[in-house]
């Protein structure tokens, strides 16, 4: 018989699952939509994506891509200031590209959220009172009128690889729609800000500093009760609740 390949969880909670087996990730989603998103947000994105080996609902197999993430949430990247650019410089073909044809987020629901969020973090005692009230005001900053362009919708450090300074494979598209480009730049950065300048280099003119430090508080104030209820920790060090206090310390 063949020798059978170790099985690596990834990821798993309520929604979803995402397993390696070898040089294949099998990505299981309650939610055919998500799958939906991802597949034909992959197949229009100018950027290098993972090639789709099957789907078979509720499951979507991918191929690894070569390298490594830029970096883990709560650690320091060891990814060059070169291999920041060079992600900034994708983000930037990504914005460039035609807007796909299905539509993003309204910003009254972003504010409904937060409002939300917000007051459940203070019901439940997550966060001291302050810390909310601060962040909230800077969140602020984030819900405004913008010109929609291509995102992918969920960033994060995990998700973008570089091999030899380059762009190997930006993966997980089922977040990708219309919105703000400054939401892709504050979720590559969050708990990484010291590299918002190599990012930036690579990415070019129009990013606005201020509405990435505000998204930085919007991201982590509506995304603290999903992490808490799918037993994730957002209180480790360099997490959401560390991007919250140093809004204070900033302040």
């Amino acid at each position: 018989m063949a020798a059978v390949e170790e099985v690596e969880v990834v990821v798993a909670h309520r929604q979803r699952a995402t397993l390696r087996v070898g040089d294949v990730f099998l990505k299981v989603d309650g939610n055919p939509a998500n799958a939906d998103v991802e597949v034909r947000a992959m197949a229009l994105a100018p950027v290098p994506t993972p090639a789709i080996l099957w789907r078979e609902p509720p499951v979507l197999a991918i191929a690894a891509v070569p390298g490594q993430a830029l970096g883990v949430l709560g650690a320091p990247s060891e990814a060059s200031s070169a291999a920041w650019a060079a992600a900034g410089a994708a983000i930037r073909r990504l914005h460039d590209a035609p807007l796909p044809p299905w539509p993003g987020r309204g910003l009254d629901d972003l504010a409904e959220e937060l409002d939300r969020e917000c007051a459940w973090l203070i019901a439940n005692d997550v966060l001291p009172v302050e810390v909310v009230r601060r962040n909230r005001e800077i969140a602020q900053g984030a819900i405004r009128p913008f010109n929609p362009v291509f995102i992918h919708g969920d960033l994060q450090i995990t998700h973008v690889f570089v091999e030899d300074d380059r762009v190997t494979g930006i993966i997980d598209w089922s977040e990708a729609a219309p919105g703000d480009a400054m939401w892709d730049l504050a979720t590559l950065t969050l708990g990484h800000e010291e590299r918002l300048d190599d990012l930036l280099a690579g990415y070019g003119e129009g990013a606005d500093r201020e509405v990435i430090r505000a998204w930085w508080s919007l991201r982590s104030l509506r995304g603290s009760r999903w992490l808490v209820e799918h037993g994730f920790d957002p209180d480790q060090p360099g997490c959401e609740h560390d991007v919250l206090r140093a809004r204070m310390r900033d302040a």
